[in-house]
């Protein structure tokens, strides 16, 4: 045993090929990964698994990863957050790490938990579509880039997010979870 997660080994990442942990929420992000290119268009050079989001409140910071950054036309289109249990307390520190990978609003944040998912709208929250079916295809998410305004996030904005990511996913966090590293 590793924190608390259960190891079962080993596994090769669909995206990367790299060698991972066999765990049963990495199986559920694979499944996510070759969903998202097998049934829903998207190239693996679409997808960045496991990107690096920092999150500071007051002097406190930390490294987290975000499950899935979905890039197209050179733009952040679709994040998508994973974790087990209820999709609803996911969604605000999804919102907010939306507001912080880029210096604008990416359009579509997506939670699930492997099973579900909700598909929202960036600026608002707003739940748009529910179920793994509602995530777009490759397709739709290019015509949701061509009209989103990718308005900027302001400074202010984007420091209160990163407290509200930091409460949820660091203070939050379960004591040995090994996927957050608090920093210096």
């Amino acid at each position: 045993m590793n924190g608390h997660h259960l190891i079962l080994g080993e596994l090769t990442d669909y995206l990367t090929g790299e060698t991972l942990e066999d765990t049963h929420d990495e199986r559920y992000r694979q499944k996510l990964a070759c969903f998202l290119v097998e049934q829903k268009g998207y190239l693996k050079s679409d997808i960045s698994p496991r990107h690096p989001l920092v999150s500071k409140a007051g002097e406190k910071k930390a490294l987290t990863r975000i499950d899935f950054l979905v890039t197209v036309q050179a733009k952040i289109a679709m994040l998508i957050k994973y974790g087990p249990g209820s999709l609803v307390t996911r969604r605000r520190p999804a919102l907010a790490a939306s507001r912080l990978l880029a210096e604008y609003q990416v359009p579509l944040v997506v939670v699930t938990n492997g099973k579900d998912a909700e598909v929202m709208d960036g600026g608002s929250g707003k739940v748009s579509g529910n179920g793994l079916g509602s995530l777009p295809e490759r397709g739709e998410l290019e015509n949701i880039v061509n009209a989103h305004l990718f308005k900027p996030i302001s400074t202010e904005r984007a420091e209160m997010e990163s407290r509200i990511f930091y409460a949820y996913e660091v203070d939050g966090c379960c004591p040995c979870d090994e996927t957050v590293c608090k920093m210096p």
